[in-house]
């Protein structure tokens, strides 16, 4: 495996690249890339070992897009509201916090109309391994300490919203 190293700025400038199609896309074109690279991955390397990968880039979007994005000196109370405006503008999806311990550092989270799997057959098991990743890496750049973050309810396991846990390790 070679030394690349994924920084923001490797997304290019968009306006520049894109002056006709602009910053939207269909969610099918970003399921066909995620489901083909999944089932790829699957295929060489199993379930096991893709959901880890999945995962790991997610956590690596997160830490990027925290950085690059979100404000992390914000309040927790605050970051929280900025990440559920930014979750909507980038149309990652809807975030709602259904519990929150801030001394613990423990939260449960929907996201509703999820880019990843809102809509998707129902399969008895849960997808979202990037999203998993994505969070962990967004609340480990925020506090500044690890965390575990956990899918418990999808789309594909017949729940019409993704429900995750998110601890401090």
């Amino acid at each position: 495996m070679g030394n690349y190293h994924f920084t923001w700025d490797q997304l290019g400038d968009i306006t520049v690249g894109r002056p006709n199609l602009g910053m939207s896309t269909r969610v099918e074109s970003y399921r066909l890339m995620q489901y083909t690279l999944r089932a790829v991955l699957e295929k060489e390397y199993g379930d096991s070992v893709t959901s880890a990968l999945l995962n790991k880039a997610g956590k690596l979007a997160g830490i990027e897009f925290c950085k690059n994005i979100l404000d992390a000196t914000l309040s927790l109370n605050n970051f929280i509201a900025q990440l559920y405006e930014k979750l909507l503008d980038f149309n990652i999806g809807i975030l709602k916090m259904e519990k929150v311990n801030a001394e613990s550092l423990s939260f449960m989270a929907t996201i509703s109309e999820d880019l990843d799997c809102s809509g998707l057959p129902v399969t008895d098991k849960t997808v979202c391994d990037y999203d998993e990743g994505f969070l962990e890496g967004i609340f480990e750049t925020y506090a500044g300490k690890p965390f575990s973050v956990k899918e418990i309810d999808c789309w594909s396991t017949g729940e019409r919203t993704c429900r995750f846990t998110i601890d401090k390790k």
